[in-house]
């Protein structure tokens, strides 16, 4: 008796016939001939053995998990594909930011966060919203609000396997930040999304550290200011206001590779350098080594509203040459 497999990717959904015996690489291949993903680089999720198993490329099909109902999405980009957007990021000049908002502008970055229509849409966004509870926060810790593209996920490079567009020490540095801060992930595309992209970089269900939620764009609102036009942000207020006497201006930090998702609050942001090409520069990139010691050195702290978090190598190069002293 054959198998149905059912398979969803990129808005598209397929149903492909095999027999019991044939494996889930041969699935693969048949994949390869209906979406020109190679089938090397095809991440299947959900796939597991009937003793709950993860599927590897050996198993056959005949003894996999599989509901007439239940379909899988699958992961991987075509070889044209590929190939456009590696040429394009070769001949791309390094962005650090789509524009610069600066010191100068903290007197307007206020204003826009305490325009009406703003908070109006603050407070849709609250109410229309709902925060899914992954990890309970923990009494006494600070929170840790982290972009994924170009922050701690290469979006825009090719590989053969997603933990390789992960930012160099990721797991490291998010082990090490849980020891004092809740982590928090927000980005600004779909949440179904950012479960795959957390699971596949293996964050979500890590044991070595929790994450709280999962934040995306409906979290979002859109801003006007007349220098940058109309653009979208992530105002920490929409946290502060979902976890009450918990996370605070004064215990939050956030990274994130774009100065415009703080406009609305510029004190609690960091630049991140973005991580692009990783192929590249994977080698050199150690962004979340030092940002691991900066986050260390501040835990202590009782408020972070008093530091310049765009200063952060020059506060750790002091608090290190002090022995790691407290710097105040």
């Amino acid at each position: 008796m054959s198998v149905e497999v059912g398979i969803k990717w990129s808005g598209k959904e397929f149903l492909i016939t095999l027999e019991p015996t044939e494996t889930v690489m041969e699935l693969k291949r048949k994949l390869e001939g209906e979406t020109n993903v190679l089938a090397k680089r095809q991440k299947i999720l959900g796939l597991k053995t009937k003793e709950g198993k993860p599927a590897t490329d050996e198993s056959p099909v005949g003894e996999l998990q599989i509901k007439p109902a239940v379909k899988f999405m699958m992961m991987g980009t075509p070889e044209a594909a590929i190939a456009a957007a590696v040429k394009e990021a070769e001949a791309a000049p390094e962005v650090q930011d789509d524009f610069d908002i600066g010191a100068d502008e903290s007197v307007a970055n206020i204003a826009v966060k305490d325009r009406p229509e703003v908070q109006e849409k603050l407070n849709r966004r609250l109410k229309s919203v709902e925060v899914k509870i992954l990890s309970p926060p923990r009494p006494g810790k600070k929170a840790l609000v982290i972009d994924i593209d170009y922050t701690i996920f290469d979006l825009g490079s090719t590989a053969e396997r997603p933990e390789e567009l992960a930012r160099p020490y990721l797991h490291e540095f998010l082990t090490s930040a849980y020891e004092s801060y809740d982590i928090i992930i927000w980005s600004a595309t779909s949440k179904k999304w950012v479960e795959v992209k957390m699971k596949e970089l293996g964050v979500l269900g890590n044991s070595a550290y929790g994450i709280v939620c999962l934040l995306d764009h409906t979290a979002m609102v859109t801003v006007h200011t007349e220098k940058y036009g109309v653009f979208d942000c992530k105002p920490l207020q929409f946290i502060w206001e979902k976890f009450p006497g918990q996370y605070t201006p004064a215990n939050t930090i956030m990274l994130d590779d774009l100065k415009r998702n703080y406009i609305m609050n510029p004190q609690q942001g960091l630049v991140i350098r973005p991580f692009r090409k990783a192929h590249l520069t994977r080698g050199s990139d150690r962004e979340l080594l030092g940002l691991k010691a900066y986050l260390a050195a501040i835990a202590a702290l009782d408020s972070l509203e008093a530091l310049d978090h765009g200063r952060w190598e020059r506060y750790l190069d002091k608090y290190q040459r002090r022995g790691g002293g407290q710097q105040q």
